[in-house]
């Protein structure tokens, strides 16, 4: 167990190199697929206002492309998320959950209420209502503990100059 946390073994330095490389294929990846999200959303688009009536959505339609928008949002959102993690090598939990909550988000405004029940209502405003929770509570905790850290460093240079 000392040698994993020994940064500088040759071993951990080899299999970072490779979990970076990973995750640098998973950047090119995530890219492509938030370019053909893109040109998706537009293909759709276009079909939906050449079809009958002529430029005319209906309200399922426009649902659906809020739907297909959210997607290519969320995939951007990983994408940022395997961007930071490539810059820092570690994995931020709040930006982790805003992605989740915006995934929880698309879910809630493409819910077809005809086709689902009570309990899945239920189900989806609990989840809604623990991600919101959680993410207000890591966003308390980490302003604190950042103004926390901020207000001991300004104390620390205070008494070093007095």
């Amino acid at each position: 167990m000392d040698d994993l946390s020994n940064p500088k073994e040759p071993l951990i330095q080899k299999l970072r190199v490779i979990i970076h490389f990973a995750v640098r294929v998973l950047a090119i990846l995530m890219t492509l697929v938030i370019l053909w999200g893109v040109a998706d959303v537009g293909y759709v688009l276009y079909e939906k206002l050449m079809d009958d009536p002529f430029m005319m959505l209906t309200i399922s339609d426009i649902l659906a492309t809020f739907g297909a928008f959210m997607a290519v949002l969320i995939a951007i959102e990983i994408f940022i998320n395997i961007t930071i993690y490539l810059r820092e090598d570690v994995i931020h939990v709040k930006i982790v959950m805003a992605t989740a909550l915006m995934a929880i988000a698309r879910k809630v405004i493409i819910l077809d209420f005809s086709k689902i029940t009570a309990d899945y209502v239920w189900a989806m405003s609990a989840v809604v209502l623990a991600m919101s929770i959680g993410y207000w509570l890591v966003h308390k905790y980490s302003v604190s503990e950042l103004i926390g850290s901020t207000v001991k460093a300004a104390r620390g240079k205070k008494t070093r100059s007095e």
